[in-house]
C-alpha cells in the first residue's frame, strides 16, 4: 500500500461511534478513509492507471485519506486485502476495481461488514439479489470508441482496422462494434479485424496479435485489454497508427497516437464519496457517458486531419446533447443476421446493451 495513516485513532473513532449507537454514516462530511484495490500496477498506461488517477484526485480532497494496494489477483487474496483495509486502516468506502473481484470476493466481505460501502467497477449489481452496501459503476466508453472509429476511418489508407481484445464479453463486444460503426460512418467498406488474446493482460500475445494484424495490412489499431502499452508501442514500431483505450498512451508514441477513449472515474468516485460522507443511501448502480463526465477523449495527435476532427467533434457534440444513438436498427451482425431490427433504438441506459453477444457487419472475427 502506498499510503498509511494513524490506524489507532481511526479505530478509536469507530469504537466511540459504536459505543454511542451511531452509524458511521450519520455525520455529514466527516473525515473518511477510502480503499482502492488494483489487479495490476497503477502505472500500466491502462485500466489500473485510469482508476489510480481518480484515487490520486481523491487524495487532494480535504478530510479524505486513501489506502491502495496494487497487483492483487482475483482470488481470495483480494478478500484479505479488503479485510485489512477495513479492520486495520479503517476504510469505510472500498473500491475493488477489477471485474473478477465482484463475485464471490466483494460480496463475501460486504456481508461481514454491513456498515462499510463497496463500489465495484463493471459488476452487475442487481436489486433484490445483492446487498445494499454494495454497488456497481461503469461508463459508456463505447461512445469514445465510436469517435475513435470515426478518426480511424478518416486516417486509414488500407481500409483495414485492427482491434486487439481480451475476451468476447458484452462490454468488449460493444466497444468493437461501436469502433467499427464509427469507422464505417466515414467509409462503409472499412473492416475491423479482431483478435481475442484470452485474458486481460497477455503482453506476449498482444504483441503477436498486433504484428499479425500489421502483416495483414491493418494500419490503425485500437484495443480492449488492461494495459495497452505493448500494443501501442508495437504498432508504432511497425509504422502504424493507434487509438488508445482506458487512459492516454500519447506519451508512448506521440506521432502514432491519434486520440483515445479514456475513463474519468473521478465522477463515479466522488458520487460514492459524497453519499458516504453525507449519510445518503449508497448509490447502488450508476452509469454515465460523455454527457455525465464518466468518459472523455484524449487530445488529438499531430497526425489527425482537420476533416477527422470536424466530424468527430460534431458527433461528440450530439452525444453530449443526448441526440446521438449508436445502436439503432436496422443493424446487421457479421453473420448476415439481424442484430437490431429497423425502427428499434437502444439508448445507452438500456440494459439490453449490457448483454451484447454479437459482432456487427464489418467486423472480421467471431464472438465465440
Amino acid at each position: 500500500m502506498s499510503q498509511h495513516f494513524n490506524r489507532r485513532d481511526t479505530l478509536k473513532s469507530i469504537a466511540a461511534l459504536s459505543a454511542l449507537g451511531a452509524s458511521p454514516f450519520a455525520f455529514a462530511q466527516k473525515p473518511i478513509t477510502v480503499g482502492v484495490i488494483y489487479v495490476g500496477p497503477r502505472d500500466d498506461y491502462g485500466y489500473n492507471q485510469a482508476q489510480a488517477e481518480a484515487a490520486a484526485a481523491l487524495k487532494k480532497l480535504p478530510g479524505v485519506k486513501v489506502v491502495e494496494e496494487e497487483n492483487v489477483p482475483e482470488t481470495a487474496a483480494v478478500q484479505k486485502t479488503m479485510t485489512g483495509m477495513i479492520a486495520q486502516d479503517g476504510a469505510t468506502l472500498v473500491f475493488p476495481t477489477s471485474f473478477g473481484y465482484f463475485d464471490p470476493h466483494m460480496l463475501a466481505v460486504a456481508a461481514k461488514y454491513p456498515d462499510v460501502r463497496f463500489a465495484h467497477c463493471g459488476g452487475m449489481w442487481t436489486e433484490g439479489k445483492h446487498p445494499k452496501n454494495t454497488a456497481s459503476y461503469f461508463g459508456y466508453i463505447d461512445e469514445c470508441q465510436y469517435l475513435n472509429g470515426v478518426v480511424a476511418g478518416h486516417m486509414s489508407k488500407s481500409g483495414k482496422l485492427g482491434f486487439v481484445a481480451a475476451k468476447p464479453i458484452p462490454q468488449v463486444l460493444r466497444n468493437i462494434n461501436a469502433f467499427t460503426m464509427g469507422a464505417r460512418s466515414v467509409h462503409p467498406n472499412l473492416t475491423t479485424q479482431v483478435i481475442f488474446t484470452g485474458d486481460w493482460s497477455m503482453p506476449v500475445k498482444e504483441a503477436e496479435a498486433t504484428n499479425s494484424l500489421a502483416d495483414q495490412g491493418v494500419d490503425v489499431f485500437t484495443m480492449h485489454v488492461d494495459g495497452p502499452k505493448v500494443i501501442v508501442e508495437t504498432a508504432a514500431k511497425r509504422g502504424k497508427m493507434v487509438c488508445g483505450y482506458h487512459a492516454s498512451q500519447a506519451k508512448l508514441a506521440p506521432q502514432a497516437y491519434l486520440t483515445g477513449a479514456e475513463w474519468n472515474w473521478l465522477t463515479a468516485y466522488t458520487t460514492f464519496l459524497d453519499a458516504a460522507r453525507s449519510g445518503k443511501p449508497h448509490p447502488n448502480f450508476i452509469r454515465g457517458g460523455l454527457k455525465e463526465g464518466y468518459v472523455k477523449m484524449s487530445p488529438y495527435g499531430p497526425a489527425v486531419s482537420d476533416a477527422a476532427k470536424k466530424q468527430a467533434d460534431g458527433i461528440k457534440a450530439q452525444m453530449v446533447a443526448g441526440t446521438f444513438d449508436i445502436f439503432k436498427g436496422p443493424l446487421k451482425d457479421n453473420k448476415g443476421g439481424v442484430a437490431i431490427p429497423a425502427g428499434k433504438v437502444y439508448k445507452q441506459t438500456d440494459i439490453e446493451l449490457e448483454k451484447m453477444n454479437y459482432l456487427v457487419e464489418g467486423v472480421v472475427g467471431s464472438a465465440g
